[in-house]
């Protein structure tokens, strides 16, 4: 059911191309927060230019916008590259919806309606509701939507269970303070907060599908390209070496002419299972176009050597039968093999060097893996 898998996905965690998207998403929501702010800081100097300026609410905004603008620049810093903190965009999530909070309770100290009815500060919230699509993770834009619903309905209880006159609950500039009223604008949150999961949900399916390849399940090179960076990051953080392995499948179109395409695609899922048999927890396999893959693996180019030759080995033990009466054909593969930071700082250099490699294997006779030019 679509309800069902849609409440699943917004539950889940995101995913690796999801994550590293929604790093990015941290750091545009950042330099937004950041705008925001100083537009928030010309609320009050607007009201003194037009005469309209309240001191409660003078106060209160200007206290409010030096706040944000403080702290937005600290969210900005902590989000630039090279830093992926897994838990900035919870805490900063928690800081838009409170600092909402903090500014309508000091806009109550004067008048309890302009602390529940300030449409212009209630907005924050479905700012900060919005702000969380650009993260990509449905468990942060429900969060945000309970945390404000929450904070924003306490705010309204305090005040209906101390103010015990019913004449302070009504201002000149923002009417009067009641329940339906405030229980109108909890449903705006959550309707915000539905809208804004859904959008969620939609990106995470495209990105799936873009990241993903549809005949294997195995990543593709669109994922690769957007994780590679992150791979590198925490190989130089933990100091070892990280080892690229580009293969290729030999002779694989006489699969297809043989035995049909449908056969091939089943060929290639029986490859990929081979291949997964022998991966290790911290190996990342990707079908990088036809029946070329590419095998990152956190390990220096001799240990990645040993590691797919035995997997070349695996694979040529393990025939490929297209149909119950038909005769088994036997796969291999040949292999090119690239170190960083050795062999090439980034992906498309390493790619590179390790197809040259490749190459040189299919030159030698295939069915072998090179990890060095001869």
């Amino acid at each position: 059911m679509i309800g069902a898998e849609f409440w699943q996905r917004l539950r889940t965690p995101p995913d690796t191309l999801m994550l590293e998207i929604g790093a990015g998403g941290e750091l545009l929501v950042a330099k937004l927060r950041a705008l925001l702010s100083l537009v928030l800081l010309g609320l009050p100097l607007l009201n003194i230019l037009t005469g309209e300026y309240s001191p409660a609410e003078g106060t209160a905004g200007l206290l409010g916008a030096l706040l944000a603008i403080a702290f937005s620049q600290l969210w900005l810093w902590l989000a630039r590259p090279p830093r992926r903190l897994r838990w900035l965009p919870w805490l900063t999530t928690a800081y838009d919806i409170t600092l909402t909070t903090l500014v309508l309770g000091l806009l109550l100290r004067d008048s309890p309606a302009a602390g529940l009815n300030s449409m212009v500060v209630w907005a924050f919230y479905l700012f900060a509701i919005l702000m969380t699509a650009l993260r990509n993770d449905g468990r942060l834009t429900l969060f945000a939507g309970g945390l404000a619903i929450l904070q924003y309905g306490t705010l309204a209880a305090l005040v209906f269970a101390l103010v015990d006159s019913p004449e302070r609950l009504t201002s000149i500039d923002y009417g009067t303070a009641r329940l339906s009223t405030v229980l109108q604008r909890e449903l705006l949150l959550a309707i915000a907060t539905a809208i804004t999961a859904t959008v969620v949900f939609r990106m995470q399916r495209l990105v799936e599908l873009s990241g993903n390849d549809g005949l294997t399940g195995l990543p593709n090179r669109t994922l690769l390209v957007h994780r590679f960076p992150s791979l590198t990051d925490g190989a130089r953080t933990s100091g070892c070496s990280l080892s690229l392995c580009l293969l290729d499948l030999d002779g694989f179109h006489r699969v297809n002419d043989e035995a049909g395409r449908a056969a091939g695609d089943r060929a290639l899922r029986h490859v990929v299972q081979i291949l997964q048999q022998g991966l290790e927890p911290h190996d990342w396999l990707v079908r990088l176009a036809g029946e070329e893959f590419v095998l990152v693996m956190p390990v220096p180019a001799g240990r990645a050597w040993e590691r797919m030759d035995a997997l070349r080995r695996e694979l040529a033990a393990s025939p490929f039968r297209p149909a119950s009466d038909a005769a088994p054909i036997r796969l291999t593969f040949s292999a090119g093999i690239a170190c960083w930071p050795h062999d090439g700082p980034d992906l498309s250099q390493l790619l590179r060097r390790a197809d040259l490699r490749l190459r040189q294997a299919k030159l030698e006779g295939r069915n072998r893996v090179v990890a060095r030019e001869r």
